[in-house]
């Protein structure tokens, strides 16, 4: 019978292989979620006639809804309508849609936190509605969502584990496939738990050196 210090030395490159497709894909789905959640934002504050009420829709069904179903509607079912992705194009669709929709409620919590004077001051300045965005509202409100934008982001480097379901050699799948060889799932197990843990522990050290940077810059 293996030894675990045997067994992690067998294991070690494989798992620290399928982490490097975590952050990977969990950088890709934050990047392109953040994007599309500020879209997202923008389009329920501005409350565009037709947009607004589909951005809000499309807020509800997915918060409304597990990661793992949007998984396999993205990947399984929409093969059936004649749309058809790779396994690792579908897993960062799908992280990027279901990280999107949180991250988007995070933004447009922030800011409506902005106070009306705000707007006001912009709008006396002879700002349009975007100048006033970008340039006074949207600073403000990026200092009051960074706590709960990087819990989701946090959060985004666990839920990369479901797209082991659809063969993404990610972290979780790379474990099972040691786990198949060796037969030892306690080990392996706590090892990639161990591994998830570092990842998001490096995230929350960001997320506080960021907090600490805006609250320095607040100070001034």
């Amino acid at each position: 019978m293996q030894t675990w210090i045997d067994l992690f030395h067998l294991a070690w490159p494989f798992l620290l292989k399928g982490a490097g497709y975590t952050l990977a894909f969990a950088l890709a789905a934050m990047v392109l979620g953040l994007a599309l959640g500020f879209l997202v934002a923008l389009l329920r504050v501005a409350r565009v006639p037709v947009l607004g009420r589909v951005a809000a829709l499309y807020v509800s069904a997915t918060r409304g809804t597990p990661l793992l179903v949007q998984i396999f509607v993205i990947y399984y079912g929409l093969p059936s309508v004649g749309v058809e992705f790779s396994p690792t194009t579908a897993g960062v669709l799908a992280l990027t849609l279901n990280v999107a929709a949180y991250l988007s409620e995070s933004m447009r919590g922030a800011i409506d936190g902005v106070t009306q004077g705000q707007w006001h001051a912009g709008y006396s300045l002879g700002l349009t509605w975007w100048q006033t965005m970008r340039h006074v509202v949207a600073p403000q409100a990026l200092r009051l969502a960074v706590p709960s934008l990087s819990n989701s982001l946090i959060s985004l480097i666990k839920d990369t584990s479901l797209v082991s379901v659809i063969t993404v050699t990610e972290l979780m799948l790379a474990t099972k496939e040691v786990i198949a060889q060796t037969f030892q799932p306690l080990p392996l197990y706590l090892a990639a738990a161990a591994l998830y843990w570092l990842m998001s522990a490096v995230f929350e050290w960001v997320q506080r050196h960021v907090e600490d940077r805006l609250a320095l810059a607040d100070r001034r």
